[in-house]
């Protein structure tokens, strides 16, 4: 989810350059244990400032480097990082993640910049940006069904389209091997939508939190004196509305993330009950198991999006750790993970 606000970000950033041209590093491929995943973007100014990043901070002086000396008729440039190739060399750059990543330079030009119309449409696409072979350089974006653009070979072409189609159906990106040619298939699906009903001071860090993780949070209360920005700063949006009122004309996409927390039983009951139809990805609710048999006495919920009492058992105390403890949940969810500790996994940390 990081990446379609990443890119957004970077996409805003070129648009409005003044000091010239740009180049854009792009992690293409990782094995083993890395920081960022396919699709994680660092944007590098001709001035030498930076925006987003490819690592935990360990290769972005390397990335800097070789992304300086590119020229910007250069169709890209593929660089591989390898914790166990030279382990003296590697750890002197800061990593021993054992890990390889491959990170791929190209210039932010306007072939870039086609990408912020796909973005403010708020679809999943995936940019193809072919990485090596007869083709390389040349890019196309798989948007609603069709490939816009061309590599210069309608075989190929129609052979990106449907690894692309699969691929933003997934939600992977990854590398394709369609010899003698190799593409990269950047997926980018909008960030889960957070609506939290209910802007209780315990609401404000919750809010903040998210949307720093990622979601697109929309505060839900009937107080306007509680819905005021300050309380709760952009990128959150506000929404003024009674829980008698339900969820008619809101918008509120499938698999949707939902917190109630109005700490009234009347108005959770009554949120609760609206919520309980929607094929939601996630329906949390404060307060302890008492609380919970209160809230949904007479309603049927699907246990499957039911998380209550919500949160993650971290021991919180307190709105910010309380928000803390919901967010790791809220992501856990997203990623279908069941939020245990890194150390008992038996794979990589981004395996499945």
């Amino acid at each position: 989810m990081k990446h379609w606000h990443e890119t957004r970000s970077i996409v805003e950033r070129v648009s409005h350059l003044k000091h010239g041209p740009a180049i854009v590093a792009t992690v293409v491929h990782i094995a083993g244990s890395a920081y960022r995943r396919p699709g994680a973007k660092l944007l590098i100014e001709e001035t030498g400032e930076t925006c987003g990043g490819v690592s935990g901070g360990c290769l972005e002086a390397d990335v800097r480097g070789h992304a300086l000396q590119m020229n910007q008729r250069s169709p890209g440039k593929l660089l591989h990082y390898d914790t166990g190739s030279d382990e003296e060399t590697l750890w002197g750059m800061g990593l021993g993640c054992e890990g390889a990543v491959d990170v791929y330079l190209q210039p932010a030009g306007e072939r870039f910049l086609r990408l912020r119309q796909h973005l403010a449409e708020g679809l999943p696409f995936a940019q193809v940006t072919i990485l090596e072979g007869p083709q390389a350089g040349a890019q196309a974006i798989f948007a609603r069904g069709t490939l816009d653009g061309s590599t210069g070979d309608a075989e190929l072409d129609r052979a990106l389209a449907r690894h692309a189609a699969t691929l933003v159906e997934s939600g992977d990106s990854q590398i394709v091997e369609l010899a003698p040619n190799r593409a990269f298939v950047d997926v980018l699906r909008p960030p889960p939508r957070l609506f939290v009903f209910g802007a209780g001071d315990d609401a404000q860090p919750l809010a903040r939190l998210a949307s720093v993780a990622g979601f697109e949070v929309t505060v839900v209360d009937h107080r306007p004196a509680y819905l005021t920005e300050e309380r709760f700063p952009k990128p959150a949006q506000l929404l003024l509305r009674r829980p008698e009122a339900g969820l008619e004309g809101l918008n509120l996409p499938r698999q949707s993330f939902a917190v109630v927390q109005t700490h009234a039983l009347q108005h959770d009951r009554a949120w609760a009950r609206a919520l309980a139809q929607k094929p939601l990805a996630y329906l949390g609710l404060l307060g302890p198991k008492v609380r919970r048999e209160q809230v949904l006495r007479d309603l049927s919920v699907d246990d499957a999006m039911l998380f209550a009492p919500v949160g993650l058992d971290l021991g919180a105390d307190g709105p910010e750790q309380v928000a803390i403890s919901i967010v790791a949940e809220l992501l856990a969810v997203y990623a279908g993970r069941d939020g245990g500790h890194l150390r008992a996994r038996k794979g990589g940390i981004h395996g499945p």
